[in-house]
């Protein structure tokens, strides 16, 4: 059975890079709402406060991010799976489960929506929930509102979620043919962002390793391609520096940033494994949920 289309609140400050994430959240999968009215602090905090029961996730420019909004939004407890779009600069814009996107790479934005979905989601199971609905009244208000948005989004993907059940006709093999060199090039440009930043900028790179590993995880990519992407750029900056008369030779402690990216993809395949539904669930509980997510 299908389920619903999660909405997605589009914070940008123009209608030009609103369209271009429109065109990149599947609308089989997503409901983009434009709140590009919320072009300051204030009112993107009264924007989101009214829409808190409709918003799934959020797309939010990075300059809307101030120190001030930031923390408007943490005191009304307003934290949503987030990307966010702007420069890798390797700080927390948002909130610590938030995943950037460079604006000439939103060809990923609807498997950047899922990673921010899914780390969302394993950072709410990792802390004390209480036993049952009725307790979320004694948590702090931000952390209320951040289990309340936990357990409406279990709700509505199901006990696996988009981390164990990914989407298979969004896999790089499944896509037109148009649609996979516009996401391997989107790819390329992440990769390569990873390399100009890997040892000068560690934090930075982080970033792009995230969203790269989240979009080949999510895309399915065949490890053969990444490696394809890797010595395709390590080969082009050879030139590069060989016609410049420069140095090359340290180009090859690069293969230190391929040892990353591979390690970080074998973590994501090794957690897919859906783990055990919680004790409390009975076995026939967990029969039923199991048959449940299999015929969805």
């Amino acid at each position: 059975m299908a389920r619903p289309a999660l909405t997605i609140a589009l914070l940008l400050t123009t209608k030009e890079l609103v369209d271009a994430c429109g065109q990149w959240l599947p609308v089989n999968r997503y409901k983009p709402v434009d709140l590009h009215q919320a072009a300051s602090g204030e009112g993107l905090l009264e924007v989101l406060s009214h829409q808190r029961e409709a918003v799934d996730a959020v797309v939010i420019e990075q300059s809307l991010l101030d120190e001030s909004t930031r923390e408007g939004l943490r005191r009304e407890g307003l934290l949503f799976p987030a990307v966010v779009v702007g420069e890798l600069m390797g700080r927390v814009d948002y909130h610590p489960e938030e995943v950037h996107l460079p604006v000439d790479q939103l060809e990923q934005l609807g498997y950047n929506v899922d990673a921010a979905i899914s780390r969302f989601l394993r950072q709410g199971q990792k802390e004390a929930r209480p036993e049952d609905e009725s307790d979320a009244s004694a948590l702090p208000s931000a952390q209320s509102s951040a289990w309340k948005l936990s357990s409406r989004l279990q709700e509505r993907l199901g006990y696996l979620g988009v981390f164990y059940k990914r989407d298979p006709s969004r896999f790089l093999a499944n896509l037109p043919p148009d649609e996979q060199r516009e996401l391997v090039q989107s790819l390329q440009r992440t990769y390569r962002d990873l390399l100009i930043s890997y040892f000068r900028d560690p934090a930075a790179a982080n970033q792009a390793l995230e969203s790269f590993v989240n979009t080949a995880f999510f895309g399915d990519l065949p490890i053969t391609r990444t490696v394809e992407i890797h010595m395709n750029l390590i080969d082009e900056f050879w030139k590069q520096l060989k016609l410049e008369g420069h140095k090359n030779d340290f180009l090859q402690d690069y293969r230190l940033a391929l040892l990353d990216v591979m390690a970080h993809l074998c973590e994501m395949y090794r957690r897919s494994i859906p783990p055990e539904v919680a004790l409390a669930v009975s076995s026939e509980q967990r029969r039923s949920l199991m048959d449940s997510e299999m015929s969805s």
